[in-house]
């Protein structure tokens, strides 16, 4: 089991914040190799004073505190999620400025495909329904859902994906074993039965106004995009959202009524550019061609109807999933998936040959039903 203290005894080092944690373990690999450097080394790290090498390098290795805190993280059954361990979230080792460590409670083995979902704490009748509706079917896609537990359209998008028994995660704005809101303790349990709740904060930090924006930043972090479902012009979901524009990922936004404050939000995001949301489809048609493939490969597994079909490639089991009963000009499919127009050619013939899909006249695709049914 990994060394835990080098990782809180560097964390508590003043001045030394996620982004330049991050940098000294890209250059050192580990805290414990961090502390053995050389202040000479240490200098050739931005960001890193003469003060600062000074205060790493008289830094004390461990505190009971943090014995403490990793003890009672064992006891209640959570485990410390570092930079190093192969469980953290992919994604979120990509943004600039990761938690060097993560509490985790339950499991985070499926992250890398994730989306986020987030909106305002004071929901409408439609905006839950919405919420719930759409993280259902991204859980049948087999898509993560990724949210905050706060009231409202977090909590419907949680519950919206274990509705579609599907994984969820939850961010928290405080530490684990201040569960923040309250009534929200049994949806805390039932996450990380079918996910994971996870947090950056110590066990028993409080749901500090201040930590809520930093959260944000993890729920953008570890997701291919986020979609926002009502919020008003000054909310943390737009906050969020212009995290996930400063990460790279995808933005998204479901429209609602002109005549409620709570549009204002997605309404000003999607006249930004950012994407209109009305099904799960309209999220994946924008997700890495390597998500698209799994999600056609899972739902070719999950229809009973289909067992029949010949053996299928990644490629072919992407395009045969973009398809339908209803021809789609081949145009139209290459921008849905993605695809080279002559690689998409290609394998439409293959499949063509195998039976599972015809050709009308126009270049228009479709399932062969007769073949299939």
């Amino acid at each position: 089991m990994e060394n835990l203290l080098p990782w809180f005894a560097l964390k508590s080092v003043p001045g030394i914040g996620n982004l330049i944690f991050k940098r000294l373990t890209d250059r050192f690999v580990s805290p414990e190799q961090v502390f053995n450097a050389s202040q000479k080394e240490l200098l050739e790290v931005q960001g890193i004073s003469q003060r600062l090498a000074a205060a790493i390098q008289n830094a004390q290795n461990s505190a009971d505190q943090d014995r403490a805190e990793i003890a009672l993280a064992a006891r209640k059954g959570y485990r410390i999620v570092t930079l190093s361990d192969p469980e953290y979230p992919p994604l979120l080792l990509q943004i600039t400025d990761p938690p060097p460590f993560l509490y985790v409670y339950g499991d985070l083995s499926h992250s890398a495909r994730s989306i986020a979902v987030v909106g305002t704490r004071n929901a409408t009748r439609y905006g839950i329904s919405a919420a719930i509706e759409i993280c259902q079917e991204l859980a049948a896609l087999d898509i993560t859902v990724v949210s905050g537990m706060a009231r409202g359209i977090d909590t419907a998008a949680h519950d919206g994906a274990l509705m579609g028994k599907g994984k969820t995660i939850a961010v928290l704005g405080s530490g684990l074993e201040r569960v923040y809101p309250l009534e929200n303790m049994k949806l805390f349990h039932k996450i990380a039965q079918n996910g994971a709740v996870i947090s950056e904060f110590h066990l028993t930090a409080g749901p500090a106004p201040h930590h809520f924006p930093i959260r944000n930043r993890i729920i953008s972090g570890i997701s291919l995009g986020t979609v926002v479902v009502e919020a008003s012009g000054k909310s943390g979901a737009l906050i969020t959202a212009d995290f996930a524009l400063e990460q790279g990922r995808e933005v998204f936004a479901v429209p609602g009524s002109i005549r409620s404050f709570k549009s204002i939000g997605p309404h000003k995001l999607i006249r930004q550019g950012a994407k209109l949301v009305a099904n799960a489809q309209d999220i994946t048609e924008e997700l890495p061609q390597a998500v698209k493939g799994h999600i056609a490969r899972k739902s070719l597994r999950q229809d009973d109807i289909l067992t029949g079909l010949p053996a299928l490639s990644s490629d072919e089991a992407l395009v045969f999933g973009s398809l339908g009963p209803y021809p789609v000009h081949i145009d139209d499919l290459v921008r849905k998936i993605s695809m080279e127009p002559g690689k998409l050619s290609s394998i439409l013939m293959q499949l063509e040959l195998k039976g599972i899909v015809q050709q009308s006249p126009g270049k228009l695709f479709s399932i062969e039903m007769d073949n299939i049914f």
